[in-house]
């Protein structure tokens, strides 16, 4: 799996670095950056979590 972020969707409501903070952070805006582009797999289903509850769907997941 690689993620990254839409930088363009993304207005900062958090829940991808509230639900994985493993692989997510906030910037000084608040909105979401990643930290480690290839998630191990003990992370992925968080990551798949963050991606869906996204209100703009600013996560890009691909396998």
């Amino acid at each position: 799996m690689k993620v990254r972020i839409d930088e363009d969707r993304c207005t900062g409501h958090g829940r991808c670095y509230e639900l994985a903070p493993a692989v997510f952070h906030e910037d000084e805006r608040g909105h979401a950056l990643v930290d480690r582009p290839t998630p191990p797999a003990d992370q992925e289903e968080k990551v798949r979590r963050a991606a869906r509850n996204c209100p703009e769907q600013a996560i890009v997941l691909e396998d």
